[in-house]
């Protein structure tokens, strides 16, 4: 057994090459060989969301806090509240973030492959992010 406590690694900004606008990482847990499964708290102020990306083992989304919105590439953007859960495929291109008057935050669970997790693409264009999300 291996209890980590809260708090344990400080909390950071998301880099400005993975998201626009504000947003809060705050680490839950990192695999040790041989786990490979990541997790983090991702708290999005709103107007605040991911760039496109994709990750190679796909991810899991819980939503704990406010209204957010993700979309995967070519489908409609949709919106999420607490209590629900949004998988990606592994390799699907996708975006994640808060509402434009709303924040939200998740934990996002991933695993790590050769070393990584994630690969990130460009930003989500205002255009993009703007459209009229479908329930």
């Amino acid at each position: 057994m291996k209890i980590t406590p809260a708090g344990h690694a400080p909390s950071r900004p998301g880099p400005p090459d993975w998201f626009t606008g504000r947003v809060r990482l705050d680490p839950l847990f990192n695999p040790d060989a041989p786990d490979r499964v990541q997790g983090v708290h991702v708290t999005f102020d709103p107007g605040a969301r991911t760039a496109w990306h994709t990750h190679p083992l796909g991810q899991t989304l819980i939503v704990t806090a406010g209204l957010g919105l993700c979309q995967s590439d070519g489908g409609p953007i949709r919106l999420i509240r607490p209590g629900d859960v949004v998988t990606f495929a592994p390799g699907e291109r996708h975006w994640h973030g808060a509402t434009p008057t709303n924040g939200m935050s998740h934990i996002a669970i991933h695993e790590v492959q050769d070393g990584r997790s994630t690969d990130w693409m460009e930003p989500v264009s205002d255009a993009e992010y703007l459209v009229e999300p479908q329930e």
